[in-house]
């Protein structure tokens, strides 16, 4: 574990129209509201105007467009005079090729070719001959490029030029560098780099060379050296070769700093113990919190086929759609195999192994692959001893596919196609899975205290696919499933499934824009790649989209009951969203607020949760609440989630004596399950659940806590426990955080 650990962080999308100097101003009010430690979005130099920084282009020095190096000292100096520390997001895996010449090292690889220096950074098949770069509008287009200023251009797109070689025409210029041009539609067949997902702007960097890694990583290491950066949220380690290798030199050079990974869990898988981590980022816990909301009753029927068939079919299907270059890699090491490992990826129920580490998942894979495809037996039986040997290149690949296929397949296409409750269809999550009982959360619970004590955890991050209140007001449904009946068929939408990813989209968001909802609905049908798709657009489905979006806004019939089912569950939705908040703040681990989710969050997935935060709203909220004399009322400010917020993360903060073990608390007179507790060791968590049955069936009647022994009282009331009945403790709120006296 890091020597000195978060208490709480708070995620700033930090990018150009909100840089270094504009987070150092939120010092004085993330400490007002009690984190320990701000939490950035990467701040190496990016592709220019990234909105994100996920898209590297220099890994030696902090991104002009934030601010330069000096905004990052006046950073560390205004959080450093407010108590606080910085936790910074690397991303280790790939690096940005949108602009080429802003990227210097990848510029100097299509100069120069093998021969240049930074050759080895990247992972390229040097034997699939020159480099393709996917970024003509079609072949032909071959015929627009020209040479100008010593480089070859093709519309705003520049590209070197290798010395000696820039005479005659811009086509015989082409043919002689050390990369080609091709149709960007052809990427996913011809690409000969590694690549983030199936990103092609993306291309893999080889941390696992010693030397690489001391190039890219020199930078951020210098930061902690300094003081300035005191922990580290590693991206997307399932890309790299070897990720246990790379955290244990990650961890052999910065052996005191808060290290944490984004690692997607799925159910029942752990965290490898083996790793110099102290936690994941949160995605396993946010499941669990999300799914304590969730009324197991509620289960909406299966129509059509099953969770587990369409992430098959669909991890099956990108692996052949997105796939193919990996898969062709692939072959060349073991000729003949492509068929046979496309289909065992598809197979595959976590994201990859890290063999030896997770031979089961492995051995799980190949016999699901050998039931569906009993004609592949010989072929894997074949294929399987290279396949557990780690220093196989075949292996080292194979593994580095395996969690880009369940990627694209499960969170970005089934997700959007499976959505009987799309509460459930989050990072990780298992749409199939309806609800987490309590018992399964305090057992839960009980295993990350005990194994991964300083892990992050979340309930909103800028990868989310909708936001934490959004899935608070949906859970409600899951009490009522039949509310939206008097919605569904009336949007004129020909896809079924989708018709209810848009019901639910707008019941769960609402009010929001008809700007907004149109951008959420195209890319999730996009992304859905069943009606419509990135790559071959449907207008006239699209077109039933705009429809859809219009009519909602000129039908006020419509639009009437659509504010009829929202003024229904609203309030049980707002209990929701201050339970699962309160509970992720107290329960085992790191809790992490994302930027402006301490008030009502609304977002859709992104870019719609980067949108701008009013912080000087909360600043001034924040006074104001720490200023008042009464506790603020549950309603549309939101001032309510703020007040839990703040006085949660405080009292981690100040007392951290309070949170140092896990005990369920007892209810009686409860066979519902209505009201959930724990004591963390002095600070007790009470919160509402199923707030619509419990309302239906006329409130707190004799559920009692059986509150440990001493005087208790309410940090968020400020009024002492005098009863342990339920109906006491949360009277005013639906939520209760004590204290022990």
């Amino acid at each position: 574990m890091a020597a000195n650990v978060p208490t709480g962080t708070y995620r700033v999308q930090v990018r150009p129209d909100f840089d270094l100097d504009a987070t150092a101003g939120l010092a004085g009010y993330l400490h007002d509201l009690g984190v320990s430690h701000c939490y950035s979005a990467p701040l190496l130099a990016a592709t220019p105007g990234s909105p994100h920084g996920y898209d590297v282009v220099d890994p030696t020095r902090v991104n002009p467009e934030l601010g330069g190096p000096e905004a990052l000292r006046r950073l560390a100096t205004a959080l450093r005079q407010q108590g606080l520390g910085l936790v910074v997001d690397i991303v280790p895996n790939h690096m940005g090729l949108f602009q080429p010449a802003a990227n210097p090292a990848w510029w100097d690889v299509l100069t120069h070719g093998r021969d240049s220096p930074y050759a080895d950074w990247f992972d390229i098949d040097w034997a699939a001959g020159p480099i393709v770069v996917p970024v003509l509008g079609d072949a032909a287009d071959l015929a627009k490029l020209t040479v100008a200023g010593g480089e070859l251009r093709y519309y705003e797109h520049r590209f070197p030029i290798a010395p000696g070689t820039g005479d005659g025409s811009p086509q015989q210029v082409h043919d002689r560098q050390h990369y080609r041009l091709v149709d960007w539609r052809l990427g996913n067949q011809l690409l000969n780099y590694r690549r983030f997902f199936a990103v092609t702007e993306l291309a893999g960097v080889r941390v696992e060379d010693a030397g690489v890694f001391e190039a890219t990583h020199a930078e951020v290491l210098r930061w902690v050296a300094a003081g300035d950066v005191h922990g580290i949220r590693v991206d997307h380690p399932d890309g790299l070769r070897d990720p246990g290798g790379y955290l244990a030199t990650l961890r052999e050079r910065a052996p005191d700093v808060w290290l944490v990974v984004e690692k997607i869990l799925e159910r029942g898988e752990p965290l490898p113990a083996h790793w110099p981590v102290d936690g994941t980022t949160g995605y396993d816990a946010l499941g669990e919190v999300c799914g304590l909301f969730v009324d197991p009753d509620g289960a909406p029927p299966v129509d059509g086929p099953g969770w587990d068939e369409e992430a098959h079919e669909q991890k099956l299907a990108v692996t052949r759609r997105l796939f193919p270059a990996e898969l062709r890699r692939l072959d060349t090491l073991a000729p003949g195999s492509a068929e046979t490992l496309g289909e065992l990826a598809a197979n595959f129920h976590v994201y990859r192994t890290y063999l030896p580490y997770g031979r089961a998942d492995l051995d799980a894979a190949v016999a699901e692959t050998k039931r569906r495809r009993p004609d592949l037996a010989g072929s894997l039986d074949a294929l399987l001893p290279r396949l557990t040997d780690p220093a196989d290149d075949l292996c080292a690949r194979f593994q580095q596919l395996t969690g880009a296929v369940m990627a694209k397949g499960v969170e970005d296409t089934a997700m959007y196609r499976w959505n009987r409750f799309v509460a459930l269809n989050e990072v990780g999550g298992d749409p199939s899975r309806f609800g987490v009982p309590p018992q399964e959360f305090h057992e839960a619970a009980a295993r990350r205290l005990e194994q991964w004590p300083a892990g992050m955890t979340t309930l909103s991050t800028h990868d989310t696919k909708r936001g934490e209140d959004v899935r608070a007001r949906l859970a409600v449904l899951s009490e009522a499933p039949d509310l939206l009946l008097t919605l569904y068929g009336r949007a004129g939408i020909p896809d079924v499934s989708f018709e209810a990813l848009f019901w639910q989209t707008v019941v769960g968001a609402w009010p929001l824009s008809a700007q907004r909802l149109q951008a959420y609905l195209t890319k999730a049908a996009r992304e859905a790649n069943r009606s419509t798709s990135w790559d071959a657009p449907d207008e006239a489905f699209e077109a039933t989209l705009a429809a859809a979006v219009r009519r909602l806004d000129d039908d006020a019939a419509l639009r009437a009951d659509v504010e009829a089912v929202v003024h229904r569950i609203r309030p049980f939705g707002w209990s929701n969203a201050l339970g699962q908040k309160l509970v992720q703040l107290t329960m085992p681990g790191v809790p992490d607020v994302y930027q402006g989710t301490e008030l009502w969050e609304d977002s859709l997935v992104d870019p719609d949760n980067r949108r701008p935060v009013d912080f000087a709203e909360r600043r001034d909220l924040l006074a104001a609440l720490d200023a008042a004399a009464v506790s603020p009322p549950v309603d549309d400010s939101g001032v309510a989630k703020l007040l839990v917020v703040s006085r949660a993360l405080r009292l981690r903060r100040d007392r951290p004596e309070l949170f140092q073990r896990y005990h369920p608390v007892q209810v009686t007179g409860d066979p519902a399950g209505h009201a959930v507790a724990f004591d963390r060791g002095g600070a007790l968590t009470v919160v509402t659940r199923l707030p619509l049955r419990l309302a239906a069936a006329g409130g707190w009647d004799a559920e009692d806590l059986k509150l440990p022994g001493g005087t208790w009282t309410d940090v968020l009331t400020g009024r002492v426990a005098d009863s342990s009945r339920a109906g006491d403790i949360l009277a005013t709120y639906p939520v209760a955080l004590l204290v022990r006296e």
